[in-house]
């Protein structure tokens, strides 16, 4: 009876095991799919710039009461000299602050031309699943940080990480969707996951930090990247034997820099990220002084700009599948809207009237991102080789340009000249700016040089068609097609009896979304 017993339970484990296997066999071949595949890359690289940017804000209510509270406990050991004393250790503590915050960006803008030059090398999932690793350190870091020194490493330590995360998530997204709508589209769901990680951090870290302590926040980041990083090691194997000989050598990235078509892009984000990086730092101050805001206001400050935000992605994305032809003017609008709202922020006399020209800020930086970073790809694709990791390097490196400034210049400003010449300044500059962006007005009309024969074999490819042609010329060379059969090719290099040259071919194509 009992052997009976024994047998059925064995049996019974033996088909569970079995439909595990199988359910398993199943899922691999799932992940395995193309088209699932790239949607699973696209959740990995939003959940990873989700991360970066929740890491980047989560410590705007956090640090700076924490460190206030260990320079009071440090205080209470000795007798305070004067007041002249307590204003200069004030304005140090001021200063320190700032430091802090920017030595993420400073360290980022430093490393983004060695981490872009490195992707194109090596391709997107070995830089990403680095970035993910130093992020999960960076962030266990935070967590047990009780002094500013080792603040100051974990902070830094997160700008490594994200110099090789962020661009090559953006990279490997422009890589893996090669249509032009579907792009757009994936480009502006990462953008969307930014935003929500940038809007929603300081009320996340605010209420965590109140109610569960320092720790706890920064813990339940660094489970998410865990995860994250697990996910990317199971489905890309960023570390598995693979060749490398078909992928095209990337445009090195100080001849990207010269491009004056991508250096209009960069100087674009560059200056519609400016009042967001300026306006983060001394916001909260002016509003305690001008509107007697409570702790909750300040804390939630820019988190109903999120939806805006959101709004501006979407329609970008809709409006450049009808429209493609005019990314540049969505991104001149957005410009002028955010010139304008930043001018009217000095104005508001209320919260409630705050909340609309910070809502008009993220709406227009909605619009310059997602018109402007898929016009990147496109015109490495269309004047360069199609690999992405140095032209998102620079992307990236105007970003950190405005993020570096922000928290050590915005401050200096508002203190000799004031918080309104703050904004309008800063208003001013993208609404001149924006007519900078007609020079994009024909990129739609560029196309790939496929009918110049000998800049194929002499001068290296200059797009992705031309990567496709060359390799097909170096086959037809030998008298052999991409198939390897054996087929009669002409003086001009064509097959014989085949009535269309490449060029002529691909003429009627559409060249943008």
């Amino acid at each position: 009876m009992a052997s009976e017993e024994t047998g059925g339970l064995a049996q019974t484990a033996t088909v569970k095991l079995s439909e595990m296997g199988e359910r398993t066999k199943q899922l691999g071949t799932a992940i395995q799919d193309p088209e699932r595949q790239r949607r699973i890359i696209l959740v990995i690289v939003c959940v990873a710039l989700l991360l970066d940017n929740m890491l980047y804000m989560v410590i705007v209510p956090i640090v700076p009461d924490y460190l206030a509270r260990l320079e009071s406990e440090s205080e209470q050991v000795r007798v305070t000299a004067n007041s002249s004393t307590n204003r200069t250790q004030n304005e140090n503590f001021d200063v320190q602050i700032g430091v802090l915050f920017a030595s993420k960006a400073i360290v980022q803008l430093i490393v983004n031309p060695l981490t872009g030059t490195f992707i194109d090398r090596v391709g997107y999932d070995i830089p990403l699943f680095i970035g993910l690793s130093i992020m999960f350190v960076s962030t266990c870091i935070f967590a047990f940080a009780d002094n500013y020194t080792t603040l100051f490493v974990a902070r830094s330590l997160q700008g490594l990480g994200s110099a090789f995360a962020d661009t090559s998530g953006i990279a490997m997204i422009a890589d893996k969707f090669t249509e032009e709508s579907e792009r757009s589209r994936a480009l502006g769901i990462a953008l969307a996951f930014i935003s929500f990680g940038s809007l929603a951090a300081p009320p996340f870290g605010g209420v965590l930090y109140e109610f569960a302590g320092k720790r706890v926040p920064f813990f339940v980041l660094a489970s998410i990247c865990l995860a994250d990083g697990i996910l990317c090691l199971t489905v890309l194997k960023p570390f598995s034997s693979r060749t490398r000989e078909n992928m095209p050598v990337g445009t090195p990235i100080y001849k990207l820099m010269i491009d004056p078509y991508i250096a209009v892009v960069a100087g674009a984000l560059t200056t519609c990220n400016i009042p967001l990086a300026f306006l983060e730092p001394t916001i909260a101050n002016w509003m305690e002084e001008t509107m007697d805001s409570s702790e909750w206001e300040i804390g939630l400050t820019w988190l109903p700009a999120f939806f805006p935000h959101v709004l501006g992605v979407y329609m970008t994305v809709k409006l450049a599948a009808q429209y493609p032809h005019l990314q540049w003017f969505y991104g001149a609008l957005g410009m002028v809207i955010i010139g304008a709202s930043s001018c009217i922020v000095p104005a508001c006399k209320s919260f409630e009237q705050l909340i609309i020209p910070l809502c008009g800020i993220c709406f227009g930086i909605a619009l310059v991102d997602t018109a402007l970073l898929p016009t990147l790809a496109f015109l490495v694709d269309v004047r360069h080789v199609s690999v992405y990791g140095g032209v998102y390097a620079i992307a990236d490196i105007s970003y950190c340009v405005a993020y570096a400034l922000g928290p050590i210049v915005a401050g200096k400003i508002v203190h000799d000249l004031g918080f309104v010449q703050l904004n309008l300044g800063m208003g001013l500059a993208n609404v001149l700016y924006a007519p900078a962006l007609l020079l994009l007005r024909n990129v739609s009309l560029m196309k790939p040089s496929h009918s110049e024969r000998n800049m194929l074999l002499e001068d290296g490819a200059t797009g992705l068609y031309d990567t496709i042609r060359m390799e097909e010329r170096q086959r037809k060379k030998h008298g052999y097609s991409s198939s390897g059969n054996c087929v009669l090719i002409d003086e001009n290099g064509t097959f014989a009896g085949q009535s269309k040259s490449f060029s002529e071919e691909h003429t009627s194509e559409a060249d943008y979304i």
